[in-house]
This record gives C-alpha cells, sequence and structure tokens, in this order.
C-alpha cells in the first residue's frame, strides 16, 4: 500500500516537542533528555502512535522513545500525543542504523508488526535476524528484553528460531494472542485493523541475561 505524503510534515515535527531532532546527538545521554534516570523502552516501527502513546500515560514511571523511519506517519502520530506527556519522545531513523542512537541504555524493545521482508534473500532485514540482535547487544542496559507482535506466521517462526539461537530465551510465546486469555493487551492501529479481519495475532516475549 502506497503511503499518502502529509503536506508541511517537516514542519508538524519540528514544531513538536516530543520529535528529538538530532537523536544521534543523545547517545548515552537519554536520561538527561528526559531528565531522571527512569528505564527506558524503545518501539521501533511505532507508526501512528497508538500503542507507544497509551504506553507512556499508563506507565508514567518508564520513558518511552517511539522510532519510525517515515516522516510522513510521525507526522500524523505527533499531534496526538498528549499533552504535558513528559516520558514520550520520538525520532526518524533508519532501525539498521539504531546502534548510533544508544549505548547501552534501553531496557525493553518492542517490535510490533514489523515488515516481514517475506523474500529469503531480503532475510537481513528482518529486526529479528542475527545482524539486528547484535546491534540491540550494544543499546541494552543489561537485562535484554524483546516483545514481539505480528499477524505472520512465517516471521513469527523465523523469530523464535533467531531468538533461540541467539541464546534468549521465552517468557511467553502466544500462537493466539486474543483468544489466549491475556489482560492489559495494549493493541496497535494494525492490530486494530487485524482483529476486525479475524487474523491471528502472534506475541513471543523473549529474555537474556547481559554476558559482558
Amino acid at each position: 500500500m502506497r503511503l499518502r505524503n502529509v503536506k508541511n510534515k517537516r514542519e508538524i515535527l519540528e514544531q513538536s516537542p516530543y520529535f528529538v531532532t538530532n537523536p544521534q546527538d543523545k547517545k548515552g545521554k537519554w536520561n538527561l533528555e528526559f531528565g531522571n534516570d527512569h528505564p527506558i523502552y524503545l518501539e521501533i516501527g511505532m507508526g501512528k502512535g497508538k500503542f507507544l502513546r497509551e504506553l507512556a500515560q499508563k506507565h508514567p514511571e518508564i520513558n518511552f522513545i517511539g522510532m519510525e523511519r517515515s516522516d510522513s506517519i510521525l507526522a500524523k502520530a505527533v499531534p496526538k500525543i498528549m499533552e504535558n506527556a513528559t516520558n514520550i519522545r520520538v525520532l526518524q531513523y533508519d532501525a539498521s542504523l539504531i546502534d548510533d542512537l544508544f549505548d547501552r541504555e534501553i531496557s525493553r524493545i518492542y517490535l510490533n508488526f514489523s515488515d516481514p521482508w517475506p523474500k529469503k534473500r531480503h532475510a537481513r532485514r528482518r529486526l529479528m535476524a542475527t545482524i539486528f540482535l547484535r546491534k540491540y547487544d550494544h543499546i541494552f542496559k543489561d537485562h535484554k528484553e524483546i516483545h514481539m507482535k505480528t499477524d505472520n506466521r512465517e516471521l513469527f517462526e523465523f523469530a523464535l528460531e533467531s531468538l533461540s539461537q541467539y541464546g534468549y530465551r521465552f517468557e511467553q510465546v502466544l500462537l493466539d494472542l486474543h483468544h489466549s486469555g491475556l489482560e492489559d493487551n495494549i493493541t496497535t492501529e494494525y492490530e486494530e485493523k487485524f482483529m476486525k479481519e479475524n487474523k491471528t495475532i502472534y506475541q513471543c516475549i523473549a529474555t537474556k541475561d547481559k554476558v559482558n
């Protein structure tokens, strides 16, 4: 589906108090950006931000960063952030360069409905590929924790295998999230769309203790 361009998108972003213009300058200093030492949770591919907004509102004791490659999508997201939200920041950046942004500062990563890159030759672009798991090693503060949701069975199976081979253990694996009885599930925009289409949603939570 072709992404519709948003008029005045740069102006919208740069006028938002939640948008970080030069995020690479914050590397190693995100606690100063937030003005506290609370844990930082990162959503890679935040879309229009429903998931991130609701999490930030529910957990004021956590700092949240939303990362999105498309400035048009971000321009739709930032006006919806609640006024005076002190624990949320958003930035435009490519996930392949994520280690430019953080230095052992992230406590949890969310990967919600990431691009499945279904062709075999594109497997390295999947956000659960080993090349990305290595990058995450450099941004996690200590204990590593990844939460993933997807409607793509093949991507989910790939993620489980990749995480397992990389030494992660699974705290939760759900093959049908919305019929699992799980409480307090915060949905994304894509997730609500898929629910209406009766699509199965897969979820896993994987952790790994710090080695060095």
